[in-house]
């Protein structure tokens, strides 16, 4: 009987072959897992090393409050919410009846300060024409007052020289009293007289005064500065900015939104009534963790996507700056920190990001979205 016994070399070259098989099946593995590893290193360093992200971000803009400087009721109102407007476009027109007679009302009141100057003006010549017969006056007083007082002089010489010689018998008693009787006239005759001109030179004073009261109303001005004048013209000019202001327009283009009156209604000045949106010059206001901005520049690159148009649109903006603290830092009722049982919570920190305007024409927003924002940090 043959020996079968198997040959132990070829049992050993049996085991040893899918041993060999399983090495370097396992070597080819490895070598394929570390080659992928090796591309997405690479991948990542190139592509997604140094940029941060976050899905907490939100559309805003400066949005233009539409109140009226002016109150009255509602005349017109030609836009509607959602509605696109153009920069300067009717939004609401208020009746301008009150403010018409406004107008009207300060015009004439312009119309009689030009008359009053005018007449003031005119009043000046008129006392200066009047002091200066007054100057006249008194020069004649003076020369009625000179006459008198040399017919005066004449009656007391006559009357001296009748009572010299009445003793003797010379002068009858009757030329005596007639004497007498002209001493007391022109003695009356020059006392008038000085009245004449003292009341003469007080008519001179007061026509002065008149003069100096007219002058200081008309005297350095003309009709463009003249106080009364300037006055009124600013009441008119007031008046007409007012009618002007019952027409509001739009004061940025973008969207009607919060309408909140009605025609007919009457409103008052302050009292908001509408809200523009401007749609191409929205912002994105990005809240970052506290950890992840460390290497956050103002002008990094920004990369977003809104949830508005899914990922197909890719918005692309720049980083403008950082809000002044959290947002928890400026709420109604801030965080107090000051118990035992503290537990740190990591927080945001709102990030202001600029959009490009081509892009937000060619895919507006909306305020209040939701984005989200990737921060390209290697860009210093």
């Amino acid at each position: 009987m043959s020996d079968m016994s198997p040959d132990p070399i070829l049992s050993d070259r049996a085991v040893a072959a899918p041993a060999g098989q399983r090495r370097r099946l396992f070597m080819l593995l490895g070598g394929i897992v570390a080659a992928l590893a090796l591309v997405w290193a690479l991948w990542f360093f190139l592509t997604q090393y140094g940029r941060v992200s976050t899905d907490n971000a939100y559309v805003g803009a400066d949005t233009a409050q539409i109140t009226p400087l002016v109150g009255g009721p509602v005349a017109a109102v030609p836009v509607a919410n959602t509605q696109m407007v153009a920069k300067g476009q009717i939004l609401l027109v208020l009746d301008p009846a009150d403010a018409k007679i406004a107008v009207a009302e300060a015009e004439s009141a312009l119309a009689q300060a030009v008359q009053r100057y005018r007449q003031a003006r005119a009043n000046l010549g008129a006392a200066s024409g009047r002091a200066v017969a007054r100057t006249s006056e008194i020069a004649e007083a003076r020369a009625r007052l000179a006459e008198a007082e040399a017919g005066y002089e004449r009656a007391r010489i006559e009357l001296g020289r009748r009572e010299a010689l009445a003793p003797g018998g010379a002068v009858s008693g009757d030329e005596l009293t007639a004497a007498r009787t002209a001493f007391q006239s022109a003695r009356a005759a020059r006392e008038l007289a000085r009245a004449g001109v003292a009341s003469a030179e007080a008519t001179r004073r007061a026509a002065g005064g008149d003069v100096a009261a007219t002058a200081a109303l008309v005297e350095g001005t003309d009709l463009d500065t003249a106080p009364d004048i300037v006055a009124a013209r600013a009441r008119l000019q007031q008046a007409r900015l007012n009618l002007a202001r019952t027409v509001i327009r739009a004061p940025i283009a973008g969207i009607v939104t919060n309408k909140q009156v009605q025609l007919g209604q009457r409103v008052a000045a302050g009292t908001p009534v509408m809200t523009i949106v401007p749609v191409d010059a929205a912002f994105v206001d990005a809240n970052f963790k506290e950890n992840q901005l460390a290497q956050v520049r103002p002008g990094q690159p920004v990369e977003l996507v809104s949830d508005f148009y899914g990922d197909d649109v890719v918005f692309h903006g720049r980083v403008v700056g950082f809000a002044g603290g959290t947002g928890s830092a400026f709420a109604l009722i801030p965080a107090q920190n000051a118990t035992g049982n503290w537990i740190k919570v990591v927080q945001r920190l709102p990030v202001r990001i600029a959009l490009d305007p081509r892009e937000l024409r060619a895919h507006p927003l909306r305020v209040g979205l939701s984005m989200e924002a990737v921060i390209d940090t290697r860009e210093r």
